[in-house]
């Protein structure tokens, strides 16, 4: 059974139609993956299943108490505010040091709790995020190109790691992403996406 699917869906910005009917779904632990060039609507589809952007068409169907995590693109940090990634973990609802910590230490970057968000590398920074949506036990997690400025080595580590998430949780993983080759080794399904499901 489904934990999440979207039935025939359109989304339209300022009457421009950016994603056309299309329908998926997302079973618990698979991996699944969304390939499609720049300005296919991957990212407004994933905006689309988090219930961010409004359907003009169609319907998105979740299961009951359904839990979602969520990994953006990029996050903008305001440079003149410092703030460690143990404030961050607790942003917006407050997480016991004991939760914090553990999440951390599940995404490889145990030790770094007082260390500020500025500070981080890119690889370092999506594992933060990564452990900010994790704290939710989420049973559906969506990451919208979680290697997106990280080299060879970084994003293989990475999907290593969603490998290993899904192994513990049994959490369903939807991916947006650019990189073929890499993807088709990490997924258990890719979706080609322009705009519709190709």
């Amino acid at each position: 059974m489904s934990l999440i699917s979207a039935e025939h869906i359109c989304v339209r910005f300022d009457g421009t139609e950016v994603l056309h009917d299309v329908s998926m779904s997302l079973s618990a632990g698979e991996i699944v993956t969304i390939l499609g060039p720049n300005g296919s609507g991957k990212s407004t589809l994933v905006r689309a299943l988090l219930g961010i952007l409004p359907l003009a068409e169609g319907r998105i169907r979740r299961q009951p108490g359904l839990r979602l995590g969520y990994v953006p693109q990029r996050v903008q940090l305001d440079r003149t505010m410092p703030i460690t990634v143990r404030r961050f973990l607790s942003l917006p609802v407050r997480v016991t040091d004991k939760a914090a910590t553990e999440a951390l230490e599940r995404v490889g970057m145990a030790g770094h709790g007082q260390d500020q968000m500025i500070a981080l590398s890119g690889g370092q920074l999506q594992r933060v995020l990564l452990a900010r949506a994790l704290l939710g036990a989420p049973q559906v997690l969506m990451l919208d190109e979680p290697t997106q400025g990280l080299d060879q080595p970084g994003e293989a580590a990475f999907y290593r790691l969603i490998e290993d998430v899904r192994r513990d949780t049994g959490a369903a993983i939807l991916m947006v992403s650019h990189d073929l080759h890499v993807v088709m080794a990490a997924s258990d399904r890719v979706i080609c996406l322009n705009g519709h499901i190709c």
